[in-house]
């Protein structure tokens, strides 16, 4: 990464891009490095990392404060015999629960399944995005039938557990349940109670833990940027932040990659080693749990659908203290304010479709309006880690409609600026992907609509074509096909080629919105703990 004097711009494109280059290269090294370290650290160390579990290389210990800890959370205990490993055990596994109230596991303002009874499940199917299933009790895992299983006390009558086995749910944990194309590649699981034959002592417990189970996809449209946090991990952190940490991660299509591309995330939201949920032969032993996640909207948080009230901003600050601590502060406690230096611009450099065509002469404007300039080149295949140092020490970022604007989280709140070049025909799709989230942060937004003449579509159709001409018509006259003209010719299909007086305005505007060091709104304080 490196600043680019945008005077002599396209030189410093290409040694900026050089450096983008080196960096990758270096983390790339520096990635597998740590991974032999974390491979051989157990025969050198025998305590836990000194920020929580390294995902599936460690997993908390057994001892007495995690008991204190399950005590004061209210998990119900559950005596399982013959428990062949443990993982974070927390105390004796006879030890009974107790009258300590049970955790809640539902986080969810007026939801069905905010007070769950004991023994019991219950499923909350009234969100069109996602279905979300809760289970209090002993839960074990059935790996033949990816079942999730609730066996009833002892004292259970065998007709009542004849008919509560009778019951059974079904779900797909994905976000995108009105999506038919990929929610059936995300698979099903199944959640009932055991039946009188299942008894325990045939259904023992091969790894016991002293926290719920949270059964959750690795797959879907993983490998797009947007997707990832929107349909992923936003969602994850909506459904189980309220846990503290104290959650198992059960996977389903997990890979080494997802692990280790999104490591820090994963530890940020669960203390304990992910169980591979698909090929974990074992039986897994939990007090509960949830399958499937909550979903507000795209990257938001709904602070009023939450019992804690909890915000993007938060959301904001879990993502800093993954990658550093408190890293989207830190660059700015280290320098001046943009009201005493020339702000910090990031421009997001694309690759295939919608590329900025006359991306230099955009830098070279930027710097003559007053920024320091950098381009963020996203082709280098930089760690998520790397991305989030650059960005989170911008006070502006630049970039065209497309899932690297995500990167928006990363900007810290209420201190900086984004500007969302919306290609023709997605002015109103741009602006609710990614301004709509930006203004729930805090964040300066600005959009700049590119007119027909700066896209290329004005030389792919002829001159007057409804396409260029007329956008919304064009739509319309697809019917149920519109989706198709969207994706194929507006997203797919467009770059575009900036009209540099008009964008000055844009980049003039943000400009100055950073120079007058703008009271920080509410929004802005709630991320001072990070400062």
């Amino acid at each position: 990464m490196a600043v680019v004097a945008v005077d002599g711009a396209a030189a410093a494109i290409k040694m900026t891009k050089r450096r983008w280059a080196l960096a990758a290269q270096s983390s790339v090294a520096l990635s597998v490095v740590a991974l032999c370290a974390l491979l051989n650290a157990p025969r050198f160390f025998s305590a836990p990392a000194p920020h929580g579990p390294i995902v599936g290389f460690f997993a908390p210990r057994s001892t007495s404060s995690a008991a204190s800890a399950e005590h004061h959370l209210g998990f119900e205990h559950v005596g399982v015999r013959g428990d062949a490993d443990r993982e974070g055990n927390g105390g004796d596994a006879e030890r009974e629960g107790g009258s300590a109230p049970r955790q809640v596991l539902d986080n969810q303002v007026g939801s069905p399944c905010s007070s769950l009874p004991s023994h019991s499940i219950c499923c909350d199917r009234s969100d069109y995005h996602s279905d979300v299933c809760f289970m209090a009790g002993d839960v074990r895992t059935d790996p033949t039938s990816l079942s999730l299983l609730l066996f009833p006390p002892a004292a259970t009558p065998a007709g009542a557990a004849a008919a509560a086995a009778a019951v059974e749910e079904r779900v797909r944990p994905y976000t995108r349940k009105w999506d038919g194309y990929i929610t059936k590649t995300i698979d099903e699981v199944r959640l009932r109670a055991a039946r009188p034959e299942e008894a325990a002592a045939a259904h023992r417990c091969d790894v016991h833990h002293d926290a719920p189970a949270f059964v959750m996809t690795a797959g879907g449209y993983s490998h797009n940027l947007f997707h990832v946090f929107n349909d992923g991990f936003l969602p994850l952190w909506l459904t189980a932040q309220h846990l503290r940490r104290r959650v198992v991660l059960a996977v389903l299509a997990y890979t080494p990659r997802w692990a280790g591309k999104y490591g820090e995330i994963i530890s940020g939201l669960s203390a304990y080693r992910v169980v591979d949920l698909l090929r974990d032969p074992r039986t897994h032993c939990f007090p509960g749990a949830i399958v499937g996640t909550r979903y507000h909207d795209y990257l938001a948080v709904n602070s009023t659908r939450l019992r804690d009230g909890k915000t993007i901003v938060d959301f904001h600050q879990f993502l800093a203290g993954a990658y550093g601590a408190g890293g989207s502060s830190k660059p700015a406690a280290a320098t001046p304010p943009p009201g005493q230096r020339r702000p910090r611009l990031g421009i997001v450099s694309r690759r295939g479709r919608r590329v900025i065509e006359n991306q230099a002469a955009v830098a070279r404007l930027a710097a003559s309006v007053g920024f320091d300039v950098e381009i963020m080149e996203t082709g280098a295949g930089a760690p998520l880690p790397a991305v989030y140092a650059a960005v989170s020490s911008y006070d502006a970022l630049v970039g065209v409609h497309g899932a690297d604007l995500t990167a928006l989280l990363f900007l810290r709140p209420g201190r900086a600026a984004l500007a969302q070049v919306a290609p023709l025909g997605i002015a109103l799709l741009s602006r609710n992907l990614f301004g709509v989230p930006a203004a729930a942060m805090g964040l300066r937004y600005e959009q700049y609509d590119v007119s027909a003449a700066e896209s290329s579509l004005s030389r792919r159709y002829p001159a007057g074509h409804v396409v260029v001409a007329d956008p919304a018509r064009a739509r319309r006259e697809q019917g149920g096909k519109e989706w198709e003209l969207v994706e194929h010719v507006y997203l797919r299909g467009q770059n575009v080629s900036l009209d540099l007086v008009k964008f000055r305005e844009t980049l003039a505007r943000m400009h100055s919105w950073l120079k007058e060091e703008p009271q920080q709104s509410h929004v802005a304080k709630s991320a001072e703990a990070f400062t």
